[in-house]
């Protein structure tokens, strides 16, 4: 099934919000965080399939509007099912001057047999602030079942003015690779990769400092953080549960968004 969920958001004296959207089931997309004080859009993906089937296709194009400030958010984990050929996820953000887009969407669930593939395509402007992040897991760890499925690729190129100036690929095939081995999962069952990037001149040495030693000695989780080469920095933690990883993802989140747009 190709699923489709398209939505605007638009920027009006101060305040951002939903202005059009185009769905098909099982989509739904819904407003929330309606008394922020920095009168930002929240809005949540909401979906009444369990998950990504064999065959399954969603498309999410999101276009953000001259100095509109969106969060988007999700209802609950993805969950992907055992699967004969493959399923497939491609997000396109657009950004208007002086836009802010944040993701943090909940981790996703590989079951047996299953295959996905995820794109994601952001184009920013003048002036944006891009934060976005994605955890997998081994799989329903609780019931026995680490690393059976076949394929997980989550792609992500971000581009600012039309270039190229942040690419990041993240393969994982089980049956392909030593996936517990040196240099890839290394004994962990859990991988999240969060990445920060902005066109509008915020320096970012002092928050991967401040990062490091927030979270850097956990002894639940391995966590590095590294700049890239343009106004952003990138992380990357390994563990053996989603939620921390999530929780950490969102405190980031939090952080950077409050002193950036509640000061």
């Amino acid at each position: 099934m190709v699923c489709e969920l398209n939505i605007k958001v638009a920027h009006r004296a101060g305040n951002s919000f939903l202005k059009d959207a185009f769905l098909t089931p099982p989509f739904r997309i819904v407003p929330v965080g309606q008394y922020k004080k920095d009168k930002a859009a929240y809005l949540m993906i909401m979906s009444s399939s369990p998950g990504l089937l064999d065959g399954d296709t969603h498309n999410i194009e999101v276009d953000i509007a001259q100095g509109a400030k969106l969060q988007l958010q999700t209802q609950a984990y993805q969950r992907l099912f055992h699967m004969k050929g493959d399923s497939a996820q491609t997000m396109r953000v657009n950004l208007g001057q002086d836009a802010t887009f944040s993701f943090v969407p909940h981790p996703v669930v590989p079951q047996n047999a299953s295959s996905f593939r995820s794109h994601n395509i952001i184009h920013l402007q003048k002036n944006n602030h891009v934060l976005l992040s994605d955890i997998v897991t081994c799989g329903r760890k609780m019931s026995g079942e680490s690393f059976q499925y076949h394929h997980f690729q989550s792609l992500t190129e971000c581009f600012i003015e039309g270039k190229l100036v942040l690419k990041d690929n993240v393969l994982l095939q089980p049956d392909k690779m030593p996936i517990q081995g040196l240099g890839i999962l290394e004994g962990y069952t859990h991988q999240g990769t969060l990445f920060y990037l902005n066109s509008a001149g915020v320096d970012v040495l002092s928050w991967i400092d401040k990062f490091h030693q927030q979270y850097g000695d956990r002894e639940d989780l391995a966590f590095g953080i590294s700049e890239l080469q343009e106004k952003g920095f990138m992380v990357r933690v390994l563990g053996h549960g989603a939620e921390p990883m999530f929780d950490l993802f969102k405190d980031i989140q939090n952080q950077l968004w409050d002193a950036l747009f509640l000061q």
